[in-house]
């Protein structure tokens, strides 16, 4: 069996170096342990996004495996920002997620975070599946793919709940060539707003900064446009 990195199991997510920690087959293994606490809870479909890190494709790819295999079929959506894929699980009545994202780390990191029922499992609902997976107590199909555009119905949904006032807004984005890279301009476009952007193509080595608004030093290019 594939060493399991056990740090890799967080409180409210999976995460690790993508290259040590998150193996093909270590990320298999977690396919194939949500793929049956997943059929284990009644159900049998799984969503899965992912952002724009160098490794999420091979992530992807790995999980998807495993969730098949333990049999659920997979609605991949795609490159996405966390909040699509959560409106995407409600939007299309799918309860199981999985969103392949480093959040605000650094480029080398990745990991994972699950959705089932209200919301993201975390505690120990997320060490039911490090068990899962060292015991290799899993569950067994063929599931099916399928692939969807969650951009769209997602941009429709903002554009009808948000509502700017008459005032045409001037607005810049730096997206720190993240995942948002590939959304932002069009959302506040599709509001109404002219747009600066900032380091808006996508690319997931993050040359220009990292993509983490928390760090005053990703904002420098930003303030300069105010």
């Amino acid at each position: 069996m594939a060493f399991i990195n056990p740090q890799i199991f967080r409180q409210y997510d999976i995460r690790g170096v993508a290259e040590r920690d998150l193996t093909d087959d270590t990320v298999e293994l977690l396919g194939k342990a949500f793929g049956t606490y997943v059929r284990r809870a009644g159900t049998s479909k799984v969503l899965v996004g992912r952002d724009n890190r160098l490794s999420s494709g091979r992530l992807r790819d790995a999980i998807v495996r495993g969730l098949l295999s333990a049999g659920c079929d997979v609605v991949d959506i795609g490159l996405v920002v966390t909040p699509m894929l959560y409106y995407a699980r409600v939007h299309f009545g799918i309860d199981g997620a999985v969103m392949i994202t480093g959040s605000h780390n650094p480029p080398d990191e990745n990991g994972f975070k699950l959705a089932l029922g209200s919301g993201t499992i975390y505690g120990e609902e997320i060490q039911k599946l490090k068990k899962l997976m060292e015991t290799q107590d899993f569950s067994s199909g063929s599931g099916k793919l399928e692939k969807r555009d969650a951009e769209l119905p997602y941009r429709a949904m903002l554009a009808e709940k948000i509502r700017l006032g008459p005032r045409k807004l001037k607005v810049a984005v730096d997206c720190g060539n993240g995942t948002a890279a590939l959304f932002a301009e069009r959302i506040f476009r599709d509001w109404g707003c002219d747009v600066i952007p900032l380091y808006c193509e996508s690319d997931g080595s993050f040359p220009n900064h990292q993509p983490d608004p928390v760090k005053t030093a990703n904002l420098v290019e930003l303030r300069k446009r105010w």
